[in-house]
């Protein structure tokens, strides 16, 4: 899978860090050192495929300013329409974030029941995987702590690869 991701700051993932103990029920836990923010799944089955894809992402976010965005929630979706549940994260508020997708959703497809209209849910994911009875306490345990609040501006974003694990390509806001 390719994405346009956005890179959050250090105390983003210092708040991941701090939350990581609260999760040891959960049978993913992110690791990794550097948490993002997917704004849009970018549809190209090859890397040729992704440098029109790409192309074509960056002339829709033309013009397009740094946008401001603010995690102070923990959250959870119970039952997400693609992979395992229940899935824990830490909510993203930022309208900027929406128009961004919403300008990317404007050349490529939305993802059914992920991408589209109000579908749309910005997060950053903690943990995915809580059977049972200790599975539950974990999630009523953490959906809804308030953390930070931690706000900063995103003022670039960046091609992904998931099958790699590594960056692309990088544009800088203002686009």
């Amino acid at each position: 899978m390719y994405s346009v991701n956005a890179p959050v700051p250090a105390a983003v993932n210092e708040l991941a860090a701090e939350l990581r103990p609260a999760l040891t029920e959960f049978d993913r836990v992110r690791e990794r050192h550097e948490q993002t923010l997917l704004v849009k799944r970018v549809p190209a089955s090859d890397r040729k495929e992704l440098r029109t894809a790409w192309q074509t992402a960056q002339d829709a976010l033309d013009g397009a300013p740094a946008v401001e965005a603010r995690v102070s929630e923990v959250d959870t979706f119970e039952n997400p329409p693609n992979g395992s549940s229940p899935v824990v994260y830490l909510a993203v508020e930022s309208p900027g974030i929406h128009r961004l997708h919403e300008r990317l959703c404007s050349v490529f497809d939305p993802v059914p029941v992920m991408e589209g209209g109000d579908d749309y849910d910005p997060h950053v994911t903690l943990a995915r995987d809580a059977d049972g009875f200790q599975g539950r306490r974990a999630v009523d345990a953490i959906d809804g702590r308030q953390v930070g609040p931690v706000t900063w501006t995103i003022d670039e974003l960046y091609l992904y690869d998931a099958e790699y694990g590594e960056r692309v390509d990088t544009l800088s806001l203002p686009a």
